[in-house]
C-alpha cells in the first residue's frame, strides 16, 4: 500500500474553507497507499484528520508526510485497547469523530483456500473483517450514535469476483462488502456506511499483482493503466461528505473498468 503520487506526500496545510470544515476523521492503516491518499484528500478537504499504524513512529512520519494539522496515533487495528485510545484520544482532543475511514488491510494467505492454516486464515478475518467491526463500534459509542458520522470501508473487487491464490482475501473482502451493507441497516438513520472496492492499485499490499506485470494489468483494463492510490482517495472524500448524503450501504467500484474486462481480479 504504498504512493507514488506527490499528492499525498505534500505539506497542504487543511483548507479551512473546504467542505469538510469542522469535521475529524480517521483513518486506520493510513502510513501508506490508499490510507495515506484517503488521509490527504480529507485534509484537502478541510478535515481534521488522524492517521494510524500498527507502529507509532510510522503512524507520525505518515503525519508529518501529510503536513498541516494532521496527527499520527499508533494503534495496531486489531487492538481493542489501542483503537479506544485512539478513538477517545480523538474526541476529546478535536470534540467529535465525524468521518472513519477502515482501510487497514492484510493478506498473509496466498495460495490454493484448502492449503491455507488457521492462523493464516485468523489474521486475514481478523484484520480485514473483524477490526472494522472493532473501530466502528468505538466510533459510534463515543461520537457517532448521537451525532451522526460517515464510515468507510476499504474493500476490493475482489469481494465480487473470483481469482486462484488470493481466495482467502477475497472472501474477507465479500464478507466486508455484506457487513458494510448490514451495519448500514443497523446505524441508519444517523450513520452512513459504505464502501470502495479497489481493483490493482499501485500498493504494496497489491505489489504481487502488478510489479511485474504491470504493462498486462493495464492492457487488461479499459481504462489503460493500473489505479493510483489517489485514484481511491478521491473516492473515500466523495462518500466520506455531504455529497454521498443520501448514499449508504453502497460499495462504489473504483477499478478503471477491470471487472469489465476480464482482469487479474
Amino acid at each position: 500500500m504504498s504512493s507514488s503520487s506527490s499528492s499525498s506526500g505534500s505539506n497542504n496545510p487543511s483548507s479551512p474553507g473546504g467542505p469538510l470544515a469542522g469535521k475529524v476523521a480517521v483513518v486506520t492503516g493510513a502510513s501508506r497507499g490508499i490510507g495515506l491518499a484517503a488521509a490527504a484528500a480529507l485534509r484537502d478537504r478541510g478535515a481534521q484528520v488522524v492517521v494510524t499504524s500498527r507502529s507509532e513512529e510510522r503512524a507520525k512520519e505518515a503525519a508529518a508526510q501529510l503536513g498541516g494539522d494532521v496527527v499520527g496515533f499508533g494503534a495496531h487495528a486489531t487492538d481493542e485497547n489501542a483503537a479506544r485510545a485512539c478513538v477517545d484520544h480523538t474526541v476529546a482532543t478535536y470534540g467529535s469523530l465525524d468521518i472513519l475511514v477502515n482501510n487497514a488491510g492484510t493478506n498473509p494467505a496466498y495460495g490454493p483456500v484448502i492449503d491455507q492454516d488457521h492462523g493464516r486464515f485468523a489474521k486475514t478475518m481478523d484484520v480485514n473483517l473483524w477490526a472494522p467491526i472493532l473501530w466502528t463500534s468505538l466510533a459510534v459509542k463515543a461520537w457517532m450514535g448521537e451525532h451522526g458520522g460517515s464510515v468507510v470501508n476499504t474493500a476490493s473487487i475482489g469481494g465480487l469476483s473470483v481469482a486462484q491464490d488470493v481466495g482467502i482475501y477475497h472472501v474477507s473482502k465479500a464478507a466486508l462488502i455484506h457487513l458494510t451493507k448490514q451495519l448500514a441497516l443497523e446505524l441508519a438513520p444517523k450513520v452512513r456506511v459504505n464502501a470502495i472496492a479497489p481493483g490493482v492499485v499501485r500498493t504494496k499490499l497489491a505489489e504481487a499483482l502488478w510489479e511485474e506485470n504491470e504493462a498486462r494489468v493495464a492492457a487488461a483494463t479499459p481504462l489503460g493503466r493500473i489505479g493510483e492510490p489517489e485514484d481511491l482517495g478521491e473516492a473515500v472524500a466523495f462518500l466520506a461528505g455531504d455529497g454521498a448524503r443520501w448514499i449508504t450501504g453502497e460499495t462504489l467500484v473504483v477499478d478503471g473498468g477491470q471487472l469489465l474486462g476480464g482482469g487479474p481480479l
